[in-house]
């Protein structure tokens, strides 16, 4: 029996909170990390104070996970360090909790949740944040020292293999790659990133950008290949290596799999819900059914800002499932209430570091974009860059350059031309000169 985890508290409940008809009683939550917290903390706030459960596949209360892949793998921080938050403030919000009980299917008809132990679940109205999963490679063997990164117990089994002169073998260099190679390099570890496309980062930075942040990387140590394709992960019980398809050998004590995320969707592939890579929402956040909604990881929507370059994104970073956690518990409520809903519009941005690098990126990279350095030099390490897409701007890169990067936010959001960018930042630049 997979456990369950509830946790009551008490909580005053005035008949002047309630706003929404009474006939609302239930609102459930299917996820337990960023989105699903800052939807419920939503919901109270806005005066729900009817039954709230919140459902989540692992066994942790929620943490945050940024820090996984850097400050917790690095050993700097503990578990009690990551907490999303404090028991307290956890505790006022009276929840249900239900955690290591992953949703395993969803009748939108009947409004019920099914979970792994046959429990359902029934609501009024529904807020799905499931998040990603890691993805695997094909026939990924299942022995010691092979790892994916995503959650807190995956952080903590990949740790205690990062021991001085540890050969690491990363497959995939995209940011959760990059970022433990990183954390495993400054640990004394002996780290090669194994990349099948030609750079890294094509996907979020394009191929200049990403080759640069990879140059950031081989300064400190890292080996980086790419345009190569992994054979197999060679061992019985313990792996000993990693095989290439040009049938080179790399030896590997850890070997760690970050190739992605996949949008944890598949436990409601059969419902009524429209699923492409995601769960497909529109603009509002809705999934089709009237009290049903999206935040997070899993969501794909008409993103305002883009959608005249990306009829619908979805977007893996911290800031929008915390922004789309909180419209999506809006929204709901504003349904309930039958009060007009609120778009979700917004320019994507995520953060990483690496090494002393603090990498901030602003919008969307396209394939198609132009990329332009308006600061710094990227042979100094230190740089701006923006990206332009059918001559406006979509994107702004800063590698330890904040002031430069977060005041961009406002061009992003006013289909500012790519001329027009270009001046502003050779006018900010010349005026930091002075």
């Amino acid at each position: 029996m997979i456990p369950t985890i509830q946790i009551l508290a008490s909580l005053h409940r005035s008949e002047e909170n309630r706003s929404y008809p009474l006939r609302v009683e239930t609102i459930v939550i299917i996820g337990a990390s960023l989105a699903g917290v800052r939807a419920a903390e939503t919901l109270r706030s806005n005066g729900f104070a009817g039954a709230l459960t919140v459902i989540g596949a692992e066994t942790h209360m929620p943490y945050d996970r940024p820090p996984l892949s850097k400050n917790f793998l690095a050993g700097d921080w503990d578990a009690d360090r990551i907490a999303l938050r404090k028991p307290d403030a956890l505790y006022a919000l009276n929840i249900n909790w239900m955690l290591g009980q992953p949703a395993t299917s969803l009748n939108t008809d009947a409004s019920v949740v099914t979970l792994a132990d046959g429990t359902d679940v029934s609501y009024d109205g529904l807020i799905i944040a499931t998040g990603g999963l890691a993805r695997r490679l094909p026939n990924q063997p299942d022995i010691a020292g092979v790892h994916v990164l995503r959650t807190l117990d995956d952080a903590s089994a990949l740790r205690d293999e990062l021991v001085e002169g540890a050969r690491v073998v990363v497959i995939g260099a995209g940011f959760i790659g990059l970022e433990a190679a990183a954390t495993a390099t400054k640990r004394g570890a002996k780290v090669t990133v194994l990349e099948g496309l030609d750079a890294p980062l094509i996907r979020a930075l394009g191929p200049e950008m990403g080759s640069a942040i990879g140059a950031v990387h081989a300064r400190n140590g890292v080996g980086i290949r790419c345009a190569v394709q992994v054979a197999s992960i060679n061992g019985d019980t313990q792996v000993t290596g990693v095989t290439l398809t040009n049938g080179d050998i790399i030896d590997a004590d850890v070997v760690i799999v970050g190739i992605g995320v996949a949008p944890a969707m598949q436990w409601c592939t059969d419902s009524s819900l429209t699923i492409d890579d995601g769960i497909v929402c529109d603009a509002n956040l809705n999934a089709g059914p009237a009290n049903v909604f999206v935040a997070g990881d899993v969501l794909r929507w008409p993103n305002g800002m883009f959608k005249d370059i990306e009829p619908t994104m979805r977007v893996e970073h911290w800031t929008n499932a915390a922004e789309q956690g909180a419209v999506a518990a809006q929204n709901l409520l504003a349904t309930l209430r039958s009060e007009p809903l609120q778009p979700y519009s917004a320019v994507p941005f995520f953060w990483s570091d690496q090494f002393d690098a603090r990498i901030q990126f602003l919008g969307r990279a396209f394939a198609t974009s132009t990329v332009d350095v308006v600061a710094g030099s990227v042979a100094d390490g230190r740089w701006c860059a923006m990206y332009s897409t059918n001559d406006r701007l979509t994107g702004v890169l800063g590698v330890s350059m904040p002031k430069l990067v977060m005041p961009s936010r406002a061009m992003l959001s006013t289909y500012t031309s790519r001329y027009d960018a270009l001046q502003h930042f050779a006018t900010v630049v010349a005026a930091q000169n002075k």
